[in-house]
């Protein structure tokens, strides 16, 4: 029997750890926008962009000491990969769940414009002394959104 090694498996506890939490808060968050409330997806984005930054940063540094993560422990390494394959399932989920809500907000978003568009070129009546109301009006909107 080997000798425990706690050298890379404190890592990989810790990414174990940051990966479980991470995958939490994007479920709520996608579960949110599926729900049509971003104002709840909200509140968690500085936690979320935190985290995922230290997963980003960690996964780099697990992509470097290849070897460390070799002579892990391989139960640690085999919920590490359980964790990262559920992370991975959430993101897709999370990226569904946002592409629905852009589009039903940009729906809304050019319904609205739309309508404002039809209300502003009708016509205010028939004949010499009537006017069709012409004026331009700006609306932007973000595509980005």
């Amino acid at each position: 029997m080997n000798p425990p090694n706690d050298g890379p498996d404190l890592g990989l506890d810790t990414m174990l750890a940051l990966t479980e939490r991470l995958t939490g808060l994007l479920a709520d968050q996608a579960r949110a926008f599926e729900q049509h409330r971003p104002q709840d997806a909200a509140a968690s984005m500085p936690e979320v962009t935190r985290l995922a930054n230290l997963y980003r940063a960690g996964s780099a540094k697990a992509r470097l000491e290849r070897d460390a993560l070799a002579e892990a422990d391989p139960t640690v390494r085999q919920h590490l990969l359980r964790a990262t394959e559920a992370f991975e399932a959430v993101l897709d989920r999370q990226g569904r769940a946002l592409a629905a809500s852009k589009a039903v907000t940009e729906g809304v978003v050019k319904a609205i414009a739309d309508e404002i568009a039809a209300k502003r070129a009708q016509a205010a009546g028939y004949g010499p002394k009537s006017s069709l109301n012409t004026a331009a009006t700006a609306i932007t909107l973000n595509q980005r959104a």
